[in-house]
């Protein structure tokens, strides 16, 4: 078939390696520390990790949140968490030391997407359209161009910024999805290598998440080795399923044969939940992902939809089949939650960005230049918004500014940094020199269309988490709550008995507060979250129960707790009747 690609090989230049790689670490190491677990999903995988770290052999095989059961996804993420937190220990506070792993899986997965696309970029029916007196790119430089501009895109990517710094175990299993995608890639030039891997990556997947996602993405990859005729269904059965299998099961085998009665409820939660997680109506959930998901995937989505119709007449090809393989059962996935909820859309990512990759040397010169210029607009007005609000809580000025912040954020106090001023400047004077540099040169590299994209959005991350930290932390963090509870805790109370508390409070209350609560016993105080008032907690014969504080976070108006304590009725006491001897 005829190219559908005329490029030169003026156009395949790719940027250096040096660049590339300090886009990515800049990326994902502002944000990961000096900052406390923040609600809700961050604060509540970080308690799971701590959890992990502080006990024993039924804590880590068994995940829990100060005895809490959490079913929700497998332990691999919660043990990489926590062997961290144990690791780091004499040196890193617990809550930094869990996120040094979130940055290391988050630079893996960047590796493997830009593989992936490297690898697909190279083969045969992808390349240029040779001119007669030559001049086309060669396939190793058009590969690396695609596979920059594939890594461009993931880090262009909204939804990215906030999701792949957070301790969930949605960012283990983003980085199970990357290998998926590479092991598929290298599947059709090393069949066993690719295989072999592919077993890893699914057999990771069980551990980090729910079986309902493996038998989705299965199901991707059987029909991907149907379309692709290049694919080795053989090496899959031999070598790949058996890996998956033995990874997938040692979990639970090991649970099982150390603690059989918990281990058994267990699973049967976990399996149950996995299920009911994705048995929901499509409605609301529908309506969701139409207003959301567009947002957390851009510009990812529009590229691999240009992808899909450019290369019309290539869609068995490797490069639209395997990552349209994954892409699909996700968005299946996505229609089927239960719940409204962006946790998938962060799995879509590494496929999407492979696809989008390709749409590059397709777009005509006005899709580009929208490109650019949303970004330049949308950017540059966002990134000056977020200095005029960081000068209003300093200065007072613009005074609108202030008082929102001041209503927004009430009591908070802001201090100047200079180590983060400085890298705010430093992060603002790059973005300018892009911006100078694309508009004045107007370069013709592939990947111009979507660098200003991903470099805009790694300067709104760098500001928030520089600029703008301080208050984020401020009104996102439960940790001067529970100090202040901490302080109303009676010196000999034997255990707490949350009621309505959510997994992030009760992480960070337990972590910041020293709390000790039970799920199980009957315990001698009562913390409460009350959005109205329900009265006080009923008293019995021999006990009250007496309100001893009650507060909420200073950034929420919603949320409100009340500490209560059993005060012992003094008993009445007992009447005795005066002895007389009788008279002889």
């Amino acid at each position: 078939m005829r190219s559908v690609v005329r490029l030169t090989a003026s156009a395949t230049s790719a940027l250096p390696r040096s660049l590339l790689l300090a886009i990515c670490i800049i990326y994902a190491s502002f944000g990961l520390f000096g900052r406390d677990p923040w609600k809700n999903e961050d604060a509540a995988g970080f308690g799971v990790m701590w959890t992990m770290a502080n006990g024993t052999w039924h804590d880590w095989l068994l995940p829990n949140l100060v005895g809490k059961f959490i079913t929700g996804d497998a332990p691999l993420s919660y043990w990489i968490g926590a062997i961290a937190i144990r690791a780091l220990a004499p040196w890193v506070d617990a809550s930094n030391a869990s996120r040094v792993f979130t940055g290391l899986l988050f630079c893996a997965a960047c590796a493997f997407v830009w593989y992936a696309a490297y690898l697909l970029g190279r083969r045969a029916e992808v390349q240029p359209y040779k001119y007669a007196f030559g001049g086309e790119p060669e396939p190793r430089d058009y590969g690396r161009t695609l596979a920059d501009g594939a890594l461009l895109i993931l880090l262009g990517c909204f939804g990215l910024a906030e999701r792949g710094h957070e301790t969930t175990p949605q960012l283990a299993q983003f980085f199970c999805i990357a290998m998926l995608v590479y092991s598929l890639v290298r599947m059709i030039d090393k069949p066993l290598q690719g295989s072999l891997l592919w077993g890893v990556a699914l057999g990771l997947i069980t551990l980090t998440s729910s079986p309902v996602l493996v038998i989705a993405l299965l199901v991707g990859t059987l029909a991907m080795t149907i379309i692709v005729r290049e694919a080795r269904t053989r090496w899959l059965l031999l070598a790949g399923l058996p890996v998956a299998l033995v990874l997938s099961v040692a979990w639970p085998l090991a649970a099982l044969a150390a603690f059989p009665d918990d281990a058994v409820w267990f699973l049967n939660q976990w399996l149950r939940g996995s299920v009911s997680a994705f048995s929901g109506p499509p409605g609301s959930v529908l309506r969701y992902a139409l207003k959301n998901l567009p947002l957390f995937t851009w510009p990812a989505w529009p590229l691999a939809i240009w992808a899909w119709f450019s290369w019309a007449g290539l869609r068995r090809a490797p490069h639209i089949a395997i990552p349209s393989s994954i892409i699909a059962p996700l968005l299946v996935l996505v229609v089927l939650q239960s719940h409204s909820t962006n946790r998938l859309y962060m799995l879509l990512l590494p496929a999407l960005a492979v696809l989008a990759a390709f749409a590059l040397p397709t777009l005509k010169r006005g899709a580009i230049n929208a490109f650019d210029w949303f970004a330049v607009l949308s950017f540059t007005i966002l990134g000056s918004f977020v200095w005029l609000v960081w000068l209003a809580g300093l200065t007072g000025f613009p005074h609108p500014l202030a008082r929102n912040l001041a209503r927004l954020a009430p009591g908070f106090n802001p201090q100047f940094k200079i180590l983060s001023f400085i890298c705010a400047v430093a992060v603002t004077v790059c973005w300018i020199a892009l911006v100078q540099w694309r508009i004045a040169r107007h370069p013709k590299v592939l990947w111009r269309s979507v660098v200003l994209s991903s470099a805009g959005t790694t300067l709104m991350w760098v500001l928030l988490m520089t600029l703008w930290l301080p208050v984020v932390n401020y009104s996102r963090t439960y940790k001067d709550v529970a100090e202040q509870i901490a302080s109303h805790l009676p010196d000999d109370y034997t255990c707490i008995s949350p009621v309505r508390l959510g997994d992030a409070q009760i992480a960070t209350f337990a972590y910041f507060g020293d709390m000790h609560f039970s799920f199980t016993d009957d315990c001698d105080v009562i913390l409460r979250q009350d959005t109205q008032d329900y009265g006080e907690p009923s008293a019995m014969s021999d006990f009250v129960w007496k309100l001893v504080w009650e507060g909420r976070r200073v950034a929420d108006r919603d949320e409100r707790f009340r500490l209560y304590v059993r005060i012992d009725r003094p008993k009445a006491p007992v009447k005795r009747r005066n002895w007389h001897p009788k008279p002889g």
